[in-house]
């Protein structure tokens, strides 16, 4: 099977638990829940659509119906509670959280499309024009209240993650409800009016009990990736590549490998912690769910990270279903399979197309296959990663370009091109040849990532 095939039969078989556990079954104490089943729509809708995929088009048009009826009754439907029109966050909870509403109405509108199914209009509309105006009105700042329960208890934080809201409330502005198309627009003003500071700033919520922002740890100098990555793409799809955007992705996108965690590359995908402060990773593991939720921001203002993250994806898209994968081996940080991840990392799949660039023009006319390896370890004894296929566009050094150390000569040194995100003190294998990958240049083109440049030598012992 391939990875998209996989990825295709376990969200068929186990959406909408939030996760599965390899030979046990699906996680009964996490339960089902309208996040996953909604994130799994997203991920069916266009499958659906795949051509690829023609043969299961029953199945997935099945799933999604079945997806979607699970989703409305989880909503609260009972006009004398503030909850009116919100999702609970799983089937056993009392909570209605706005985050899952932002989530849910993209889904809700995607399964209307398919089926024509008013009932699914019907609830996405409520879930915008009621539920999310009612935790927005709760607060005088803009924001969305985070959470109501079903019997009128508040929790008044509100988080940038919501700015993800925008893509569904614009989908009810511009194309499914046009009625209400001012409420939905003065919404979104509101909300960018006030969130857009905090998200520009990495922070994660506003608590209006102290009147400050926060983020997580004990000195809040660390960020969760994932609010950060669904509030990046909801203000994307709002706004295109404007200066917030391109802000936070570049911040995140640029912290480097660490003396603590050397393996770290954060074009393949985001650490489940950051320090903002320290700018380095504080966990030891990728959030694996962002390398799909960035996929229309790499695709567009990111080809080489696109690129590294599809490839590794790929190679090991077994690992990857779990929620978190470790920097250096891909192992899991617990034994948790997740229907959210796996759905993100399916329409990662679905989306891709191979980069197309005048510099791959040039690799594919001029360029040669070669090996890289990520360095894994910076100590006394490097060691590395699986080593990927990738092309390079090889020059060999010039003698006035070096300072030859002894046991070197100029034969030992060459400069290589590639789209491919290289790293100081990553192995390159030409020709059978072991080189370390020397200080990169990174060159763009109207501010985008173009390609990479390093002076690479022999390893005299690899």
């Amino acid at each position: 099977m391939t990875a998209i095939d996989t990825y295709l039969q376990f969200i068929l078989d186990n959406a909408p638990y939030f996760y599965y556990i390899p030979g046990s079954g699906p996680d009964t104490s996490w339960g089902r829940g309208a996040a996953p089943a909604a994130f799994a729509i997203d991920f069916l809708y266009e499958a659906h659509q795949d051509k690829r995929l023609e043969n299961k088009k029953t199945n997935i048009y099945d799933k999604i119906v079945s997806l979607a009826d699970f989703i409305l009754t989880q909503q609260c439907t009972d006009d004398t509670k503030k909850a009116y029109g919100g999702f609970r966050s799983n089937e056993t909870s009392d909570y209605y959280y706005s985050v899952d509403a932002c989530r849910v109405i993209p889904a809700l509108l995607e399964a209307y499309e398919l089926t024509r199914t008013v009932d699914y209009l019907n609830a996405a509309k409520l879930a915008g024009a009621t539920f999310l105006k009612t935790m927005q009105d709760k607060q005088t700042q803009g924001g969305f209240a985070r959470a109501v329960t079903v019997v009128d208890e508040w929790l008044l934080q509100m988080d940038i993650e919501c700015l993800y809201g925008l893509i569904g409330l614009k989908m009810l502005a511009e194309k499914h409800d046009a009625a209400n198309a001012t409420q939905y627009e003065t919404m979104m003003s509101k909300a960018l009016g006030f969130l857009r500071e905090g998200f520009e700033n990495l922070w994660l919520h506003y608590d209006p009990a102290d009147s400050k922002w926060h983020r997580v740890g004990l000195t809040e100098n660390e960020i969760q990736d994932d609010p950060l990555a669904y509030a990046l793409l909801g203000l994307y799809a709002y706004e295109g590549w404007s200066l917030s955007c391109e802000k936070v992705y570049e911040f995140i996108n640029t912290v480097p490998a660490s003396a603590d965690f050397p393996g770290y590359n954060p074009n393949i995908c985001w650490s489940g912690y950051i320090d903002v402060l320290k700018r380095k990773a504080a966990s030891d593991y990728y959030d694996c769910v962002t390398s799909g939720i960035l996929h229309d921001i790499r695709a567009a203002k990111d080809k080489p990270s696109l690129e590294l993250s599809v490839q590794t994806v790929n190679a090991h898209h077994q690992q990857f279903m779990f929620w978190g994968a470790k920097f250096n081996d891909y192992s899991c940080v617990e034994n948790k399979q997740s229907i959210i991840t796996v759905s993100w990392l399916g329409l990662l799949l679905l989306r891709y197309t191979p980069v197309r660039t005048p510099f791959t023009a040039i690799l594919e006319e001029f360029g040669e296959n070669v090996t890289l390896r990520s360095v894994l370890q910076s100590s006394e004894t490097l060691s590395y990663g699986e080593p990927i296929n990738i092309k390079a566009f090889v020059r060999l050094a010039m003698p006035e370009e070096l300072v030859i150390e002894p046991g070197y000569t100029v034969t030992d040194f060459m400069t290589v091109y590639t789209l491919i995100p290289i790293r100081h003190h990553d192995k390159l294998t030409r020709h059978g040849v072991d080189c370390e990958v020397g200080p990169v240049e990174l060159f763009r083109f109207r501010g985008e990532p173009l390609y990479y440049r390093a002076m690479c030598r022999r390893l005299i012992s690899s």
